[in-house]
């Protein structure tokens, strides 16, 4: 497996590691992964995310190369700006979900995720090279994420960047962090308020060492994989591999926010608008278990009114992400189902290990910031 360049500190951390992807990452630590996404909600979450990919594209045309790539509006944006996107295939299937950010107008970074960075990789050099410099700075960069409503306070004391006039996907390549040399941007995937820190591999086992003591002074930690996955999922922030994938567009994903057809040409844009034009037959949905169990990945979906125990009617789809929402205190799902269940309060019911147990479909995330600490 690979090694991050934080593998030593997770093992001085006594974190449980994983295979990820062909990557040793840790799972949780010994608090356990309930306690890391209290924290995260609640204080400060500090996560090793150096297994993502980066890849950068530098030249006259390196706008038009990237947009050649991606669905959203590059012409939005500014430098020291980002967005979310997707690449897609001809096909309009999703490539890889992805942050672009503008450092400025003749260099672009990409952010990909690490189980498809070698054939991203192999994507944008064979379609953005003919237009541009590109290359992939993934090995010598270190990244990591500082998550949480206390993030912006206690990341403050540790560099003179005004951090409260950062805006929401805003980004500064050159500044200092700790005392190393780092690039921030205002993103993240955890339903959070935070940062992302770029700097080099080389640097990042001591920038983690002084994130994590500022974290642990209002009660924050280092967070693995497990509470990663339970952050972004009551967020409902999709995964690929799970909720997006090569069969999937991002009509049916619920991303078409970030696909604009009557801008720039890009790589699938005549597919999504001929899919557009029919109408999508799925949609990924979310729902809330109101029986008692846990949607797992790969567990069919049947109709609410179907026959209990294996008997009668055929699956209408399959969980695609699952598991319990702590901060919500409920258990939640993903999946693509016929769009006529896109509708908040459709009855279903997930077959949890051979018993069908009751669901139904919400609009929107599962758990939102404001508005749940709006309740406390």
């Amino acid at each position: 497996m690979q090694r991050t360049p934080l593998y030593d500190a997770h093992l001085r951390l006594g974190a449980k590691m994983v295979d990820f992807g062909g990557w040793a990452m840790p799972v949780s630590y010994p608090g356990g992964i309930l306690d890391e996404h209290r924290a995260t909600r609640e204080a400060v979450g500090v996560f090793d995310v150096c297994h993502m990919g980066e890849l950068h594209f530098r030249g006259a045309r390196a706008a038009e190369a990237v947009q050649r790539l991606v669905t959203n509006d590059l012409g939005r944006l500014t430098d020291g700006r980002a967005l979310y996107t997707v690449a897609c295939l001809p096909s309009g299937g999703i490539l890889d979900d992805l942050i672009v950010y503008r450092i400025a107008a003749d260099h672009f970074l990409t952010v990909v995720n690490a189980s498809t960075l070698e054939k991203d990789r192999a994507w944008f050099f064979e379609h953005a090279r003919p237009l541009c410099d590109v290359s992939d700075a993934s090995a010598e960069t270190g990244l990591i994420a500082f998550q949480g409503p206390g993030a912006k306070h206690t990341l403050q004391p540790l560099t003179k960047l005004p951090l409260g006039e950062l805006p929401r996907f805003g980004f500064v390549y050159r500044c200092d962090i700790a005392g190393v040399a780092a690039s921030i941007a205002r993103t993240g995937y955890t339903g959070e308020d935070g940062f992302e820190i770029f700097c080099a591999a080389t640097d990042a086992p001591a920038l983690w060492d002084r994130l994590l003591e500022a974290a642990a002074g209002v009660g924050g930690k280092a967070v693995g994989l497990g509470a990663r996955d339970t952050l972004r999922l009551e967020a409902r922030l999709p995964l690929y591999g799970n909720d997006l994938d090569e069969t999937t567009t991002p009509l049916e994903a619920g991303l078409g926010w970030v696909v604009k057809l009557d801008g720039a040409d890009f790589i699938g844009r005549d597919a999504l608008r001929a899919q557009k034009t029919a109408g999508i037959t799925r949609k990924l949905c979310g729902f809330v278990m109101t029986g008692r169990g846990i949607a797992r990945h790969g567990y069919p979906i049947y109709p609410g009114d179907s026959a209990p125990s294996g008997a009668g009617a055929e699956p209408i789809g399959a969980t695609t992400s699952g598991g319990p929402a702590p901060t919500v205190g409920k258990n939640v799902g993903l999946g693509y189902l016929p769009v006529t269940l896109d509708r908040a309060g459709a009855r279903i019911s997930v077959d949890c290990r051979g018993k069908r147990v009751d669901a139904e479909v919400v609009q929107g995330p599962f758990y939102t910031r404001d508005k749940e600490r709006g309740r406390a």
